[in-house]
């Protein structure tokens, strides 16, 4: 440690810590770190935001670490840089990343959202990757009441207005809503982006005296303590906290996205990271701590935006469209002329050092002196293990009995009835507010089961998808987010690819919560088995602990944010059926339940009941078999069943969102007692509305049929033609009869009144 003396405006006590959200014996290891002294304030509020739930993981990165992060197409992997990365072949890597913004959401919705978008973007091309698609996943309470129809529509907004002004398609998502969310909103943002191997840049520091820049906006005080606003629960005062919100600027975004690309192409850089959670501290202890170097900053030289801010503010602002640059010493004028060109700011602010410290000096006094190290993740920020107490009420769901919900007296109307409910119906609404057809990369999406972006260049495809039942985690933890990575899978062997990686965003309640705490682990459980299965790594993520208002905890919501690749965008297959003719068939493992169903809810108002099976082995079959059978041409067109069951999954196969155009259908006189045959049951809305894992809807050329079914039969799959589309408008499903037209209306207009759409 220095022996310059350190300027702090007050004595910092253990109950300054506590007010920080730190703990009295946390309080006590940062003493330790910086030799038994007490910290100074801007010291309090680097360690507050490094070590809150939000940057250092303390809560959840032991558990993070049981789950497998290994494979051959691994370049970066979880916890390394700003985004994991996946070797795609041709000397290209794939880059994603998905994260939250739920708490700002919830507080301020269009600048929350917006700014969640922004937030992503950064990370993926400070790793030297143009974004070629971005997703979203996205949870409210019933869009009847309000306040939450208020947070969704401007939630929406933001995300549209941001991510269209930088020029990135959106090309999937999920939008579930359930009462648990009233409170707590959940925003994920995901974006993938293409970057040359030799080309991706570090976020790292190295090489003492080399100078240090911020580049992009300039700093205000909005976003301060975003972190630790993000780490706590949700209260009617924490609402109130506005000044915790960043306020985003889109088009200094574009700029600065072009002005990194080009400088990371410069080769006059070290390392670069963004300025997202805790701001400057992060971005400086991280990089520092990552190349085993300190870092000497100067404030006075900061472009601000507002007048008399001191080191704590500046410190650990987040304002937003800001990195943090380690130059090439002699190559500082590149930089320089780089954002002139690019009219942003670029100004040098510090230098590398060698002896591991960040210190931090603001007019001319030393305001900070702590050892990088002890400020991260991985290296002094504490981990922990909480209690765990199994919830009571997984018992008493699983033994709900089907009985309990009446027999559907008239299938057609409750098919209606499922199309126009918030959970299944169109999102057209939602998704026309985002631009997907910049840059001429979308191949399939929005509105099918995962987008399909071309890789700039080639003709090669990556598939994405981002999934999670939400109701399903609620009522099995570990049952639930295994389905959710086996959906996303589906998702995108849907469209010919083959699934190779996973990123993920983990909405959860208080961790110090036992039951909450086990729901998690189970969770994380479950995650792990799945993509031991699929033999996929987790690259990376988030952790957004603390969703849960006085109302209590929303739902458990692992979102799995999925990739996979087509080696031959040429043979990528549709998300619905092309004209008459086609022979539809049903491939898979058929088990439908009403456990968690959108059918049950919709009936009884509930979340009930045993979920339906997952066999994992049989999952990953599935997903061979519509990647082989794209690669041979068999199929033209594949769709997974999920919400809604049978019956749903039918009409979106047979429904051209695009073209606004529905397919007839004549259903097969024997499919009825083959599926009853399987299954061994004998209500009929339990076969059209129960729903199911390890299946899907695919479609085949006349001619083909026999081949289809051998194909199935190789794979290892059951296999029954369910009938062929016509070109009416009459769906004929076997136990009922729908009128198309009809169908399409109840299925559009389900959001229409939620935006103000006539």
């Amino acid at each position: 440690m220095s022996s310059e003396a350190l300027y702090t405006e007050k004595e910092i006590t253990v109950e300054d810590a506590l007010e920080h959200g730190l703990s009295a014996d946390e309080f006590e290891k940062i003493c330790a770190f910086l030799g038994g002294r007490r910290p100074t304030a801007t010291e309090l509020g680097i360690y507050s935001g490094l070590w809150s739930e939000h940057c250092s993981y303390k809560n959840s990165i032991l558990q993070l670490k049981t789950l497998p992060t290994e494979s051959p197409r691994v370049v970066s992997k979880a916890g390394e840089e700003n985004a994991g990365a996946l070797d795609i072949g041709d000397g290209l890597a794939v880059v994603f990343k998905i994260e939250s913004h739920n708490h700002p959401t919830a507080v301020e919705p269009y600048q929350g959202a917006a700014t969640g978008v922004g937030g992503i973007m950064r990370d993926i091309f400070t790793m030297g990757a143009r974004p070629i698609c971005s997703l979203n996943s996205l949870r409210f309470g019933p869009p009847d009441q309000a306040r939450n129809r208020y947070l969704l529509t401007r939630a929406v907004k933001g995300i549209g207005d941001y991510g269209n002004c930088l020029g990135v398609p959106v090309l999937g998502g999920e939008t579930f809503f359930a009462p648990p969310f009233s409170r707590n909103c959940l925003v994920n943002a995901m974006t993938v982006g293409v970057v040359k191997r030799g080309e991706m840049a570090f976020a790292r520091s190295a090489g003492e005296g080399n100078p240090v820049f911020i580049v992009g906006a300039s700093t205000g005080r909005d976003g301060i303590h975003g972190a630790s606003f993000a780490s706590r629960d949700l209260t009617e005062e924490s609402e109130k906290k506005r000044s915790a919100v960043q306020v985003g600027d889109p088009f200094m975004e574009k700029l600065l996205l072009e002005a990194t690309l080009e400088l990371i192409a410069s080769d006059a850089i070290i390392g670069i990271q963004d300025m997202g959670a805790a701001g400057l501290s992060c971005a400086s202890s991280e990089m520092s701590a990552k190349g085993g170097m300190g870092m000497e900053l100067d404030l006075d030289r900061v472009p601000l935006r507002e007048a008399d801010m001191n080191a704590y503010e500046i410190m650990l602002s987040e304002s937003q469209e800001r990195m943090l640059v380690v130059v090439k010493a002699g190559r500082e004028n590149e930089v320089l002329g780089i954002f002139r060109k690019w009219e942003l700011n670029a100004r040098e602010i510090g230098r590398v050092t060698g002896d591991g410290n960040l210190r931090v000096r603001r007019s001319g006094r030393l305001c900070s002196n702590i050892p990088a190290d002890s400020l991260v993740l991985g290296g002094g920020a504490p981990r922990y293990l909480r209690d765990q107490k199994r919830p009571a009420y997984l018992d008493a769901v699983r033994e709900w009995n089907v009985a309990a919900l009446p027999s559907s007296a008239d299938l057609a109307a409750d098919f209606l009835q499922l199309l126009a409910s918030p959970n299944i119906c169109s999102r057209r609404p939602i998704y026309e507010q985002y631009d997907s057809e910049v840059g001429l990369a979308r191949a399939v999406g929005p509105g099918g089961d995962g987008g399909l972006a071309r890789v700039p260049d080639t003709n090669k495809g990556v598939a994405v998808s981002t999934d999670c039942n939400s109701r399903y985690c609620y009522l099995d933890p570990f049952q639930g987010t295994a389905q959710a990575v086996a959906e996303g899978a589906r998702n995108v062997a849907a469209t010919g690819a083959r699934p190779i990686g996973i990123t993920n965003c983990l909405n959860f309640g208080n961790p110090l919560i036992p039951e909450n705490y086990y729901i998690f682990a189970e969770c994380i459980r479950g995650m792990r088995e799945a993509c031991l299965a699929f033999e996929i790594p987790v690259t990376g993520g988030n952790v957004s602990f603390y969703n849960e208002s006085e109302d209590g905890p929303v739902y458990p919501t692992p979102t799995i944010g999925m990739v996979g690749l087509l080696e031959d965008l040429s043979r990528a297959l549709q998300p619905f059926v092309r004209g008459p003719d086609q022979s539809v068939f049903l491939a898979g493992r058929f088990r439908p339940a009403f456990g968690g169903s959108e059918h049950l809810f919709l009936k009884l108002g509930e979340a009930n009941g045993a979920i339906p099976e997952l066999d994992l082995a049989h999952e990953r079959r599935l997903i061979e078999f519509l990647a082989s059978g794209c690669e041979s041409r068999l199929f033209t067109a594949a769709h997974d069943l999920s919400l809604g069951g049978l019956a749903v999954g039918l009409f979106r196969f047979l429904y051209d969102p695009h073209a606004q155009r529905i397919a007839g259908f004549d259903w097969d006189p024997g499919a009825t007692a083959t599926l009853r045959r399987s299954v061994g049951f004998e209500r009929d809305d339990l076969l059209m509305f129960g729903e199911t894992n390890g299946c899907a809807l695919v479609a085949c050329t006349p001619g083909e049929e026999a081949a289809l079914a051998r194909h199935a039969a190789q794979s290892g799959l059951d296999c029954v033609r369910l009938g062929r589309s016509t070109a009416g408008g009459e769906l004929n499903l076997g136990l009922f009869q729908a009128d198309g037209p009809r169908a399409v209306q109840a299925f559009e207009g389900g959001l229409k009144a939620v935006f103000g759409i006539e």
